[in-house]
């Protein structure tokens, strides 16, 4: 039987000063966001993109962000659809958020 190999340790660390599995990502100005992507089978409930201003329905992928300084706030998380997120330089966001 074949041997399973086992992941390493350093593949399960969390990012962003240990807030779970996010990324740190530099905006267009130079502030720092955590961001975690969020799987269809994930998403629960509807929130409004701050990019375009339509709803994420459940079901649907997206990312949710927030301020690196902000590492535990739930207040300041901003839940986004991957391509709004993507492309908040060019367009910014619909409200004064990020």
């Amino acid at each position: 039987m074949p041997r399973r190999n086992s992941p390493k340790p350093e593949e399960h660390r969390p990012l962003g000063g240990g807030v779970g599995w996010a990324r740190t990502e530099v905006g267009p100005g130079g502030e720092e966001y955590l961001v975690r992507a969020i799987s269809g089978a994930q998403a629960q409930k509807t929130y409004r993109c701050p990019g375009c201003d339509h709803e994420i329905r459940p079901g649907v992928p997206h990312v949710v962000a927030w301020p690196a300084h902000e590492a535990g706030s739930a207040e300041e998380r901003r839940h986004w659809h991957q391509g709004c997120w993507d492309s908040r330089g060019r367009r910014g966001p619909t409200s004064k958020r990020f």
